[in-house]
């Protein structure tokens, strides 16, 4: 029998394999385990079956991964999004505008063609001028041009686009002009009606803007809808045949003695640019004849 002061080992703790036995059986286990793997694959049923049984706990576990990546993706698509599209307007408005001043451009080249053939066809002196901008009188049809007595523009001459007569520079100015147009209310223009023959004076219509009267015509008087007028060139101010305007209505009224007509202008007066100034005054009219003999006593007789 031992006493209570005995030191020795109790004989649970001399059981079974030693530490050093052990390390050495799980290593040879793994070993045999990692070559049977590589060489016949036999934990990869084991590794599949795991797979699946861990893959719920991973698909939990990667929740706010996901929820984070997915939140950060979306809002950075968001601002990629928003950044292509105010790109995209930027672009269209600039092709918008470039495709604006390209129609701008086509449209004036024309007018200006236009104008070189009208001036080929003109016997008279021609300078070319711009409408800078419009007066500012609401109760008057008036253009402002970049040609002016430098540019030997004088009061009265006639002013026309490609179609047809505009109106009369009634101002001049050393570096500017004021043009009248022909669909100013106090502006009158001497016309020859093309198929009749019939002269007669068109006004501008202050009840109807853009529009031309034909007045002191006789409600008998042999007019019809699209008959063209023209400059008679009597007045001595616009050179004869210019178009001037367009017979548009025609109202015969038994109580008057005169028939209302309207005329609608040939040439474009509203949001014109390029223009043409006659400058040769009178060019077109015969020269004065000189008096005679008889005439000169008479007229000496007269003054005294």
């Amino acid at each position: 029998m031992k006493g209570p002061l005995d030191r020795s080992t109790p004989p649970f703790f001399r059981q079974g394999i030693t530490p050093g036995f052990k390390f050495l059986i799980v290593s040879l286990f793994a070993l045999t385990l990692m070559f049977s793997d590589v060489r016949w694959k036999v934990v990869s049923p084991l590794r599949t079956a795991i797979s699946v049984l861990l893959y719920p706990v991973q698909w939990v576990a990667m929740l706010p991964v996901n929820a984070m990546r997915g939140m950060s993706g979306y809002f950075q698509d968001r601002q990629t999004a928003q950044f292509n599209e105010q790109q995209a307007r930027s672009e269209m408005m600039a092709l918008a505008a470039r495709a604006s001043q390209t129609k701008e451009l086509m449209l004036e080249n024309s007018q200006l063609r236009a104008l070189l053939e009208t001036r080929a066809r003109l016997g008279f002196s021609t300078r070319s001028a711009e409408a800078i901008y419009e007066a500012k009188d609401s109760f008057s049809r008036k253009l402002i041009l970049d040609a002016g007595q430098a540019a030997g523009v004088i009061g009265g001459a006639a002013v026309m686009d490609e179609s047809g007569l505009v109106g009369q520079i009634t101002r001049t100015y050393p570096l500017l002009s004021e043009l009248t147009l022909i669909t100013d209310p106090e502006q009158a223009t001497s016309v020859l009606n093309t198929r009749t023959g019939a002269r007669g004076l068109v006004f501008g219509e202050s009840s109807a803007a853009g529009q031309l009267e034909l007045r002191f015509m006789a409600a008998n008087a042999d007019v019809e809808l699209g008959d063209i007028l023209t400059t008679s060139g009597i007045d001595g101010v616009f050179p004869p045949g210019l178009p001037v305007a367009k017979i548009s209505q025609i109202d015969r009224q038994s109580d008057s003695v005169f028939a209302r007509i309207r005329c609608q202008p040939i040439a474009r007066l509203d949001g014109v640019r390029h223009l043409l100034v006659i400058l040769s005054e009178g060019s077109q009219l015969p020269a004065k004849p000189e008096p005679n003999d008889t005439q000169r006593k008479t007229a000496r007789t007269s003054k005294q």
